[in-house]
């Protein structure tokens, strides 16, 4: 085998890894994705080969908008556009485009990256739009900032969201999944919950009671959610904190500045288990599914307008705490 073919770069591109103090992380160069978190050695994502296509939207930046836009249409300052279907069984756009580019290096330390994109001439979102995405650990975990800046000379849709898959504790792949998330539990400081119809689509809001009240944490057993939730508890910064336990004592905390509206949880039931992750999907949301038809919390972004947000991990090993 030739040395080129030895150092042929990953097809998700270039591994950018950060460290410092217990936290090591791993951004792709394909979509800025969070392809790695460890905590003292521990994989706190669901992690997937760097060679392989990103399973289930592992660690993914949802630009310039997250989960689905219902047949791949919105309309919006009174033009209408059209997306590729990539839900072709629910015929929907899912995730925005991001994830699917590389993104420029613009600066790389050894605990902090930043990379940027710029959205292409698209048809289905022919605005100017960059978007940077900077990881920085420190000592407190894992911080990321996200940012819009509109170049153009025209209003545009903006809405952001993540999609970590948060590890269960356990290495393999499976039938065993299920059982194994049901040893863990969930806490989603949210007073609404979003119903959706058979495309979860949102149809409406109602108060988050029995089974979907997670303000408090509940065992994950038994559960099947791809639901969202929204009006989210908020601390005197406005920020709103998910917790995640589990069994081997690891408590991870995502938590999120006052720009994320929503939080949805997916727990990979019925995925193909050949591909399904070691864990649960928690996604904090500027805004949920088919905002930018529906309009709930889509910002509009004015001509030089730049938008951010942040949210970031906090991990504990719990175990370890009075030993």
């Amino acid at each position: 085998m030739s040395n080129a073919a030895t150092t042929r770069v990953p097809r998700t591109g270039q591994q950018y890894s950060i460290h410092s103090g217990d936290y090591q992380a791993v951004i792709t160069e394909l979509g800025a994705g969070l392809r790695s978190l460890q905590f003292q050695g521990t994989d706190i994502l669901a992690s997937y080969d760097p060679d392989e296509p990103v399973p289930c939207s592992n660690g993914s930046v949802l630009v310039p908008f997250p989960n689905r836009i219902e047949d791949a249409e919105y309309r919006f300052d009174g033009q209408t556009y059209r997306m590729p279907i990539d839900e072709h069984e629910r015929n929907t756009a899912i995730h925005g485009f991001g994830y699917r580019y590389y993104w420029q290096l613009v600066s790389l330390t050894e605990s902090s990256v930043t990379l940027s994109w710029r959205v292409p001439a698209l048809a289905a979102y022919p605005f100017d739009v960059s978007v940077s995405v900077t990881y920085s650990l420190s000592q407190e975990g894992l911080r990321m900032k996200v940012q819009a800046q509109n170049h153009d000379t025209k209003k545009a849709p903006w809405a952001f969201g993540i999609h970590p898959w948060l590890a269960n504790g356990f290495n393999h792949r499976g039938d065993e999944i299920q059982e194994d998330n049901g040893q863990c539990t969930l806490q989603i400081p949210c007073k609404t919950h979003v119903r959706v119809n058979e495309r979860l689509l949102p149809v409406g809001e109602e108060p988050a009671a029995h089974q979907y009240d997670l303000r408090t944490g509940i065992s994950l057993k038994g559960q099947s959610f791809d639901d969202a939730w929204c009006d989210p508890e908020r601390d005197e910064r406005g920020y709103s904190t998910a917790i995640f336990s589990r069994p081997d004592g690891i408590r991870i905390s995502l938590w999120a500045d006052d720009t994320i509206n929503a939080w949805q949880v997916c727990t990979g039931t019925g995925f193909d288990a050949s591909f399904r992750p070691a864990g649960v999907a928690v996604e904090p949301m500027t805004a949920y599914a088919n905002a930018f038809r529906s309009g709930k919390n889509l910002v509009a972004l004015e001509p030089g307008q730049s938008y951010s947000s942040v949210v970031g991990y906090h991990v504990e090993d719990i175990s370890t705490i009075g030993h």
